[in-house]
C-alpha cells in the first residue's frame, strides 16, 4: 500500500504490485521506483540525471529488486532549447549522467519520453530526468520501509563519492549486492534508501507507521543528520545479524524504542506532533481532513445466540452468481475469494451495445438467478460512478420485471443470499434489498448512502468492527472481531434517521463499524473515511441473508498489503 504501518503513515518508496492470473496463485510481483530531484539538476544536469538512477535503482533494491535485472525507462522535460548552446548542453549533460550509471551498472533502458518545450514566457521548468527502474520479484522476499519492532539495530549502510561528486560504483554494486542477500534471508525488518533529507528524513518517516521511536547514537553529529545521501541505504536489522556486515561499509545509527518520539543528544520529538508537521505542508492545497464530527457514537454489540438458522437447500457446492456491468471491476476477485471457499462461481457479462444484447443479458441474469444458491454484486465504478448516485444502473437492471420476479422466488422460495460490495451495496440500498429484504420503492425517511464528508473519492484500509453476529454471512466470525479492509469510493456516507437506525439497532441489523485503533466506532476521518451515520460500514436485510458493505473484504491474498498489520480475512 502507498502508506505503510498500524498508522498508515509511513510513505513506501516504491510500488509492488502481485501478477494477476487466473485459476491459479503467484507470488510473481512487479517493482516499480523512481528518483529524480529538481534541486540537483538546478546545479548539474550531468548530476541530477545520475543520481535520478541512483536513488530509483536503491528504491528498488530497497524493497527487495535485483539492479542487474532491473530496466529503466527515462522521462526528461527541459527548456525550449532554440539556438542557445547552454540550453542545448542541459540535455546532453543529463543524458550522459544517466548513461554513465547505465554504463557501471550495466542497465539498458527500454524507451522514454522527451519534450523540450517546458518554457513559458520567462520561467523555465528545472532540467528534469526522472528515473523510472522496475523489475519483478517474488512476493515473499518484498520488505517494507515502516520500523516493525522496538529494540532492533538501524544501520547505515555506505558508498562512498570519489571526485566530482560522484559515488563510488564498484562500491555501490557490492552494497547493493549485500542489501539483496541479506532479504532474501530474511535478516532485514525494514529498509530505506536515503536521498536528499539524508538520515533524518529517513528515521523520521520510517518510524511513523507504526509510531516506534528512535534513538539515534551519541556519536552521530545532528549537524550532518539531514545530509543528502544518495547510494546510501537503512536497514532494521536484529543486533545479532551485525557480524553478517563484517567487511562492508557501514555504520551504526541507533536504536528503535518503544513509544513515539526521536530522541537525538537531549532533544526528544514528539513523533505524533512531527507527524502533524510532516501533513500539514500540504494540506491547504489538497486537505485530507473534513469538518470534525463530535457527535456521540456507540460501539454496538448485538449477540446472537442459540443455533443459527440454516438453508432449507441441501447443496455439497453452492453456485455464486457474479454478474458484471459496465464499470465493475472486481469480478474477478470476488470470484476468488467464493472459490478460494469452496463455492463455484459464474460470471456473466451484462451487455448493452444493442437492445438485443439487452434482452439476452436479462435472459442470462433470470437463468443465473434460479439456478443459483449465492448472488453476488461486486464493486467498480458502475458506468463512470454516474452522478446523483453510485449503482443506479444495477438497481435499474434488478428492476426489470423478468429479474425483479425472479429474484423474488430466489429470496422467498429458494432460500437464497445475496451479497453487494461496494458499488454492489449502492444497489442494494437502492433497491431496497437492505434494510428491507425486498425490491421496493424508496421512500424519504428510507437509509441511503451518500457523498463522503471530504467531498471527493477516499482509497485506503479502514479498520471495521463486526457489530452484529445474526447474519449467516458473519456466521465465521465474533462480535468484536476487527479486519483491515480495502475501501474505495466516492459515495459511502450511510445515512438514516434516529428513528430507522433504532430499528436496525433493535434487529442487529448494523453489521460492521468503522472503529479506531481502540476498537471504539469514531466519526474521525482517519478511521470513517465517509463519516457514515453512527460509523455503519455495512448492514444487511431483517433476516440477515442479504448483506450489504462498503470495504472490499475480496481484496485479499498471500502476500497482499504486507506493508498493513492486521487481519484481513473477513
Amino acid at each position: 500500500m502507498p502508506f505503510g504501518g498500524k498508522h498508515q503513515a509511513t510513505p513506501a518508496q516504491g510500488m509492488v504490485a502481485k501478477i494477476p492470473v487466473l485459476g491459479g496463485e503467484t507470488t510473481t510481483s512487479t517493482i516499480m521506483t523512481f528518483g529524480y530531484n529538481p534541486k540537483i539538476g538546478k546545479w548539474s544536469p550531468f548530476h541530477g540525471a545520475l543520481y535520478a538512477v541512483v536513488e530509483s535503482l536503491c528504491k528498488l533494491v530497497a524493497i527487495g529488486g535485483n539492479y542487474k535485472t532491473t530496466r529503466l525507462t527515462l522521462q526528461e522535460y527541459f527548456e525550449k532549447l532554440g539556438k542557445d548552446a547552454t540550453r542545448w548542453g542541459k540535455p546532453f549533460a543529463a543524458l550522459l549522467g544517466a548513461y554513465y550509471v547505465q554504463n557501471k551498472l550495466e542497465i539498458p533502458a527500454i524507451g522514454g519520453k522527451d519534450s523540450m518545450s517546458g518554457t513559458f514566457k520567462d520561467i523555465d521548468v528545472p532540467p528534469t530526468l526522472v528515473s523510472f527502474a522496475v523489475d519483478t520479484v517474488d512476493a515473499e522476499y518484498v520488505v517494507s520501509p515502516e520500523f516493525k519492532k522496538a529494540n532492533s539495530t538501524v544501520v547505515e549502510i555506505i558508498t562512498n563519492k570519489l571526485e566530482n561528486d560522484v559515488l563510488d560504483f564498484d562500491e555501490l554494486k557490492r552494497n547493493l549486492d549485500k542489501v539483496r542477500t541479506l532479504i532474501q534471508d530474511k535478516k532485514v525488518l525494514a529498509s530505506y534508501a536515503l536521498g536528499y533529507g539524508g538520515l533524518g528524513e529517513a528515521i523520521a518517516k520510517m518510524a511513523f507507521g507504526n509510531r516506534i521511536g528512535f534513538k539515534v547514537n551519541e556519536d552521530i553529529c545532528p549537524c550532518t543528520i539531514f545530509n543528502a545521501a544518495y547510494g546510501n541505504m537503512l536497514l532494521e536489522i536484529n543486533e545479532k545479524d551485525l557480524a553478517l556486515l563484517d567487511g562492508y561499509n557501514y555504520r551504526v545509527v541507533g536504536k528503535t524504542l518503544e513509544g513515539p518520539s526521536i530522541l537525538v543528544k537531549d532533544e526528544r520529538i514528539s513523533l505524533n506532533e512531527l507527524y502533524k508537521t510532516f501533513e500539514s505542508t500540504l494540506e491547504p492545497i489538497f486537505p485530507t481532513k473534513a469538518k470534525e464530527i463530535k457527535d456521540k457514537i456507540e460501539t454496538i454489540s448485538f449477540v446472537t445466540t442459540g443455533e443459527r438458522a440454516k438453508s432449507v437447500s441441501s447443496v455439497a457446492t453452492p453456485k455464486v452468481f457474479i454478474p458484471a456491468f459496465p464499470g465493475t471491476n472486481c469480478e474477478y476477485d470476488s470470484a476468488r475469494a467464493f472459490e478460494r471457499a469452496g463455492a463455484k462461481t459464474s460470471v456473466k457479462v451484462f451487455k448493452n451495445l444493442t437492445y438485443k444484447d439487452i434482452e439476452q443479458s436479462i435472459e442470462t441474469i433470470v437463468n443465473e438467478i434460479k439456478t443459483s444458491q449465492i448472488i453476488m454484486l461486486p464493486g467498480g465504478f458502475s458506468a463512470g460512478d454516474e452522478p446523483d448516485g453510485s449503482g443506479k444502473f444495477i438497481a435499474t437492471v434488478f428492476r426489470n420485471p423478468k429479474i425483479a420476479e425472479a429474484l423474488n422466488e430466489f429470496l422467498t422460495k429458494q432460500d437464497g443470499l445475496m451479497l453487494g460490495v461496494c458499488n454492489g451495496f449502492q444497489a442494494l440500498i437502492k433497491l431496497g434489498l437492505v434494510p428491507y429484504g425486498e425490491i421496493r420503492e424508496t421512500v424519504v425517511d428510507a437509509p441511503t448512502l451518500t457523498y463522503n464528508n471530504i467531498g471527493r473519492h477516499q482509497a485506503k484500509i479502514i479498520r471495521t468492527r463486526i457489530s452484529s453476529n445474526k447474519s449467516p454471512w458473519l456466521a465465521g466470525t465474533e462480535v468484536g472481531d476487527i479486519h483491515n479492509v480495502a475501501v474505495s469510493h466516492g459515495e459511502g456516507k450511510f445515512v438514516a434517521n434516529e428513528e430507522v437506525f433504532k430499528q436496525l439497532l433493535e434487529n442487529g441489523q448494523i453489521a460492521t463499524q468503522y472503529v479506531d485503533l481502540n476498537g471504539e466506532a469514531t466519526y474521525d476521518i482517519e478511521y470513517n473515511p465517509n463519516g457514515s451515520y453512527f460509523a455503519v460500514e455495512g448492514i444487511t436485510s431483517m433476516d440477515g441473508r442479504i448483506f450489504g458493505k462498503m470495504g472490499h473484504s475480496e481484496r485479499i491474498g498471500e502476500h497482499v498489503m504486507k506493508n498493513i498489520i492486521g487481519e484481513k480475512d473477513q
